[in-house]
């Protein structure tokens, strides 16, 4: 007659090995999903960056002839661009360091 530490022991072996299998079998599914959801992100993030990039590309003409047009006005008033852009400077580091 086997002893209670033996019985025990034979039972907990049987519950690790049907927790083992379970946790393979969790493994898979978590994979599977895990790809899922990786192959969704990733078609998303590419429909956002088409959408984005023609937008860009459809916006360009109209960028470019308004960095004309700046380019033209610094020239033509090179002081008031210049205390433009230390306005836009200080600006830009008040913020940088009121984060802090």
């Amino acid at each position: 007659m086997a002893s209670f530490s033996t019985l025990s022991d034979i039972d907990l072996d049987k519950q690790v090995e049907t927790l083992t299998r379970e946790l393979a079998g969790l493994k898979k599914a978590l994979a599977k999903r895990g790809g899922a959801y990786y192959q969704e992100g990733r078609d998303a993030t590419l429909d956002t960056y088409s959408d984005i990039a023609e937008r860009l590309r459809d916006a360009m003409p109209a960028i470019r002839k308004q960095g004309r047009v700046i380019e033209k006005s610094a020239r033509d008033h090179p002081a008031a661009a210049a205390a433009v852009g230390l306005v836009v400077l200080g600006l830009a580091a008040s913020l940088l360091f009121s984060r802090r």
